[in-house]
């Protein structure tokens, strides 16, 4: 025991001597901060109009900080006291400290942080302090017993608020219950301390709006105000400084980016049952905004979907009450975690339905497209190719590029397969569903080599799923080899279009007699009536392989048009590599 307070003395000593360190190096006077770099940059320019030693840094809190300085703390504290009596600076401005500045950009090239102390533009006995006509000198001076009267009329809320901004500021570690006990009163001295403040333990009026205001610095930052929608009956706080309304298409209303930020939000609003609710959990994963990394919970009458890719973070809850869903979803930007964390938080907290819904034909005389949602660009896969059941048990075949550098491999109907085998030189995968399906048709492998000029079809997607089934693309059996020779692929005389690739090649009978691949698209290219094909006999070996039992065909009578048809869509799925 005596050993970890020895350590823990050793920490303290030297990381208060760091402190004082730093404060005889030089202070500097925060008069003001701007969220954005423009704003900051005209206002350094005004203030240099008229002061001296004004210089502008950024911040670590991403805000851009006008000071100025560096003074010895003394002198800091003397020029801190005219100005803000002769009211050339606002009356919160504050003694700040260097480790709280990050990259200079005011004055253009400057690099003060390296200069050392100046002296102070002002001399106590030429420049004696008078309170300035609507400024308090108590509120910036208060006694340690006139901060405590000013403490006890602030609200439950307001105390815990304080005990959060003095956690996040890396000062508080226990519980948030608004009760100011030894613990608060320690990291309020701390806090005070680090600031350059009389550690009293007691925040005064102007040192607890110092404090709120560097830990609502990032909601400042993105013009956090309450927003009502009377249309959908929804209120709550938004970071209006970045997002701006733009139009409604229910169940949505829309707010598009209103700065460089690139921020996107919608509301929620729409009347439904948990029927209705569950189909908008499942739109909105659809949804290009939502990207498929993240958690997602369908919980009894309520949903919450996260989703991180692609440069974006998604945030998306809605809840069912009285037959009404209200929710929001909120886009941001990633690396800007810190602060979407708090502008999420913020609107959870205050998200307030009322009685009003939006109504369903709002937006109905919007552009329609086939590949939006209520005006949303639903997801899309990078590549989309055909495929068949090889089992009953649901393992596809298809080509290798439908699997090739994928994040994810779905089938049409959303279900998830995985890799199971791969021949490269063939170009064929197998793909393992993650649950068991039950496929209405599967392959029966027809053993004999087919007869050249025979008839055969390919069933496929020809357009990558836009018709929404696959299609029969008839032709003939040029050559039983490839176009070298090669045993293993057999050449068609066909017009394939690429989605048909990975799909099954049927003879009259209904058989499968090989798997359409996809054109050469490296050195050569062929005629459109060209297509090649992988012969039963390496399908076979590429399935066993994978641990997986082909099913021989028995029947070698001519089927209908129709029985074709029926075969092939029982069996054909639509195989989609997403990134």
């Amino acid at each position: 025991m005596t050993r970890v307070f020895t350590v823990i003395t050793f920490f303290l000593f030297f990381g208060l001597r760091a402190a004082f360190a730093q404060q005889d190096a030089g202070v500097w006077i925060q008069i003001e901060a701007q969220p954005s770099l423009r704003e900051a940059q005209e206002r350094a320019q005004a203030y240099a109009n008229a002061l001296p030693d004004v210089n502008g840094f950024r911040l670590n809190s991403g805000w851009y900080a006008i000071v100025i300085g560096p003074y010895l703390r003394d002198d800091a504290e003397q020029v801190l006291r005219v100005y803000r009596a002769e009211r050339q600076i606002p009356s919160d401005s504050f003694i700040a400290f260097s480790n709280a500045l990050a990259q200079q950009f005011w004055p253009v090239g400057a690099n003060i942080l390296e200069r050392g102390v100046i002296n102070a533009p002002v001399q106590p006995e030429q420049q004696p302090e008078q309170p300035a006509i609507g400024f308090s000198l108590q509120d910036a001076d208060e006694t340690r017993s006139e901060a405590l009267q000013g403490e006890r009329l602030l609200t439950a809320q307001e105390r815990k608020d304080l005990q959060t901004a003095l956690q996040a500021a890396g000062f508080y570690n226990s519980t948030i219950d608004g009760a100011f006990g030894q613990g608060t009163r320690r990291s309020m001295s701390d806090w005070q301390s680090f600031n350059g403040f009389e550690a009293t333990g007691v925040l005064t009026t102007l040192q607890r709006k110092t404090l709120m205001d560097d830990y609502n610095a990032p909601l400042i930052s993105v013009g956090m105000a309450r927003y009502s929608d009377v249309q959908a009956g929804i209120e709550l706080d938004m970071p209006l400084g970045v997002l701006a309304f733009d139009r409604y298409e229910a169940p949505f209303a829309h707010f598009k980016p209103a700065s460089d930020l690139d921020a996107q939000a919608l509301l929620i609003s729409q009347e439904g049952s948990p029927a209705t609710l569950r189909a908008l959990y499942q739109v909105m994963q659809s949804l290009e905004i939502v990207p498929l990394d993240g958690e997602r919970a369908l919980r009894g009458n309520s949903f919450t979907i996260e989703g991180r890719s692609q440069g974006i973070t998604s945030y998306t809850q809605a809840a069912l009450k009285d037959g009404k869903i209200k929710g929001f979803t909120l886009v941001w930007p990633e690396g800007d975690e810190a602060r979407r964390a708090r502008v999420m938080a913020a609107m959870r907290a205050s998200f307030t339905p009322t009685d009003a819904v939006l109504d369903a034909s709002a937006g109905a005389e919007a552009e329609q497209r086939i590949d939006l949602v209520s005006g949303l660009q639903v997801r899309k896969p990078r590549l989309s190719r055909s495929g068949f059941y090889a089992d009953s048990n649901g393992t596809v075949l298809t080509v290798s590029e439908a699997s090739d550098s994928c994040s994810r491999i779905t089938l049409d109907g959303g279900q998830e397969v995985q890799v199971a085998w791969q021949d490269a030189d063939l170009g064929v995968s197998v793909l393992r569903p993650s649950q068991t399906l039950a496929p209405i048709s599967v392959a029966e492998f027809q053993s004999d080599q087919p007869r050249i000029q025979s008839q055969v079809a390919v069933s496929g997607f020809s357009y990558e799923g836009a018709l929404g089934a696959p299609t029969l693309t008839f032709g003939k059996i040029a050559d039983i080899r490839g176009l070298n020779g090669e045993d293993g692929v057999k050449r068609l005389a066909l017009a394939a279009q690429p989605g048909d690739a990975g799909g099954p090649v049927f003879d009259d009978s209904g058989n499968v007699v090989g798997m359409l691949l996809p054109i050469p698209s490296e050195g050569r290219t062929l005629p459109d009536s060209v297509s090649l094909a992988a012969n039963v006999d390496r399908l076979t070996e590429v399935l066993n392989k994978a641990g997986v039992s082909g099913q021989t065909a028995q029947n070698s009578t001519q089927i209908s048009a129709n029985e074709l048809s029926r075969r092939a869509s029982g069996m054909t799925v639509l195989v989609h590599c997403w990134d």
